[in-house]
């Protein structure tokens, strides 16, 4: 399958807005839903994996720690609101496992992001912005991967927004899931097998 170098903003502009659609599971405490959300991504082989951490948008604020953890399966997206939760030991076990692989976009910062929570073994990690140069594609970001693999734009309009805000709003939400489920996807798509 051969896919294009690279793409122009006028080009992703005129596409449709791809989006995760499934459900989404915001995750703040231990519990039932915490449980569900384990047992379920155990359940994978591949996740859809991102971080988000609260922008900061002058030199004289203390750099946060990441807020927020995407993980999603093709059908279910899970938010785990880290700077509430921690990093409990059930998922930096699924960040370590050799069973599952974890496909995400720059993942080494955010890996050191959530080591900072609860030291881990990175295992079975795929960063895509490595993947693609055997493909020949060049635009590496998730919005131009996007429209490179897929044919469809991801919204970026979130992307600065507070991620420890006492809630997400709902575009937060879609924003978040759809960042991690998007890189499962064109993971696939390069396979062969979506």
């Amino acid at each position: 399958m051969a896919f294009k170098e690279s793409i122009t903003p006028e080009e992703i502009e005129a596409m449709d807005i791809v989006a995760f659609n499934g459900p989404i599971s915001i995750i703040s405490t231990r519990g039932k839903a915490f449980d569900d959300a384990i047992a379920h991504l155990s359940s994978c082989r591949m996740i859809g994996f991102d971080t988000e951490t609260k922008p900061i948008f002058n030199n004289k604020t203390q750099r946060c720690g990441t807020a927020l953890l995407q993980l999603s399966s093709e059908t279910n997206s899970y938010l785990f609101r880290l700077h509430k939760l921690g990093l409990p030991q059930e998922l930096a076990d699924i960040l370590a496992s050799n069973s599952i692989t974890k496909i995400g976009a720059a993942v080494l910062d955010d890996i050191r992001g959530l080591q900072r929570y609860n030291y881990f073994e990175a295992a079975r990690f795929m960063d895509l912005q490595t993947f693609v140069e055997k493909y020949g594609i060049k635009d590496k970001s998730v919005k131009k991967l996007s429209a490179i693999i897929l044919g469809k734009k991801v919204s970026k309009a979130q992307q600065l927004s507070n991620w420890e805000a006492p809630e997400l709003l709902e575009p937060q939400q879609l924003y978040a899931a759809t960042d991690a489920w998007i890189c499962l996807v064109m993971y696939k798509v390069l396979l062969g097998s979506y």
